[in-house]
């Protein structure tokens, strides 16, 4: 499996935000796009993730489902962790669980895995910042997907949870999974370094 985009051109509000990209990466790698604020690190991620239409140029995944789109064999980890305050840790990860599809694994094993199993009855409401990222991550392991976009992972998570945030994507790219992650720092394993907006 290899993704990969050429001259890839992003315009948002009327403004350029970049132009001419071209980046390639493959399973078992991360690729890891760094910048300055503002560079479009997360509207690279966007574009990939098929939430925004690029003004220019191409992005492909070659090697994957024949029958699936791009977007519908990658996670997208954005700033924000999408959660519904109201329900509990459980029913948060059910929602996705069926809104995502696809072969669907353990909710329970998926919460235990980062650390949450004594949340499940929860409100998602009243989970610290940290707390709310590892459930975040918990919807990339409950449905099973080869391609990790992920938007700043460590944000918020605290020393152990920026481990268990490596752990994780380590045994990801051991199975054959590929990872684009949006950062500012080290994500504790090895990268290829994408960096946008030095001209911009």
């Amino acid at each position: 499996m290899r993704l990969s985009g050429r001259s890839v051109r992003c315009v948002r509000g009327g403004r350029e935000v970049f132009s001419s990209l071209d980046f390639a990466t493959a399973e078992g790698e991360l690729l890891a796009v760094t910048g300055r604020n503002g560079s479009g690190k997360t509207s690279l991620l966007r574009l990939i993730a098929g939430l925004l239409l690029p003004a220019g140029g191409t992005i492909a995944l070659e090697g994957g489902g024949a029958e699936l789109t791009l977007a519908e064999q990658a996670h997208y980890l954005g700033h924000r962790d999408a959660l519904k305050p109201a329900l509990s840790v459980l029913e948060n990860l059910t929602f996705w669980q069926h809104f995502l599809g696809g072969e669907v694994f353990d909710a329970s094993a998926s919460l235990k895995a980062v650390g949450l199993e004594h949340t499940t009855h929860l409100p998602a409401a009243y989970l610290s910042a940290g707390q709310r990222r590892r459930l975040s991550l918990a919807r990339l392991l409950s449905v099973r997907r080869p391609i990790w976009l992920m938007d700043e992972p460590n944000a918020a998570l605290d020393a152990a949870g920026q481990n268990l945030l490596a752990a994780l994507m380590r045994e990801h790219l051991g199975g054959g999974g590929l990872i684009v992650a949006a950062t500012h720092g080290p994500l504790g394993l090895e990268a290829n370094e994408l960096r946008i907006g030095e001209t911009s």
